[in-house]
């Protein structure tokens, strides 16, 4: 455990087994490789957000959700503010939206990171396979570059 605070948490998730849904997966791992060097980012990957992400929220400075959407064109890159939600009686315990872990971060520890987005890429394929679609595929040096830039800005580097 490091001493240093979390002051970008990046929370991806995604199913690398499902196409265009490992994309979050995939873009955190690039982040925890470029970010390495630098102890006040925290990568965090998983399949689904769940309640237990809540702490690591409320503790960090900014957050970053990454996801695929598939309300989106397939390959479009967005980035957009998060608020929290309050969670609904009967909250789902498996997994839940950006908003959703905000309001959970705010309900149990009283405590929001200071800025929070969310960095989506629209999916054109969620077939089982561990291949992204050609569409996200080429979006990728895109993406990266968005979301290394967007951590710069969280970081005050840029």
């Amino acid at each position: 455990m490091t001493t240093a605070p979390v002051r970008c948490l990046i929370l991806a998730c995604g199913n690398s087994l499902r196409s265009d849904d490992g994309v979050g997966p995939l873009l955190a791992q690039w982040a925890e490789e470029r970010f390495q060097a630098d102890p006040g980012v925290m990568v965090i990957s998983r399949h689904q957000w769940t309640p237990e992400l809540a702490e690591d929220a409320a503790n960090a400075e900014t957050v970053l959700f990454i996801d695929c959407s598939i309300d989106a064109a397939p390959g479009s890159l967005r980035l957009l503010p998060v608020e929290p939600v309050p969670p609904t009686e009967g909250v789902a315990t498996h997994h839940l939206g950006a908003a959703e872990l905000l309001g959970l971060a705010r309900q149990f520890y009283n405590s929001l990171p200071q800025r929070a987005l969310l960095f989506t890429v629209g999916a054109g394929s969620l077939e089982l396979t561990e291949e992204l679609s050609d569409v996200v595929g080429a979006a990728l040096p895109q993406a990266r570059h968005l979301l290394e830039s967007t951590v710069l800005r969280l970081l005050g580097k840029k």
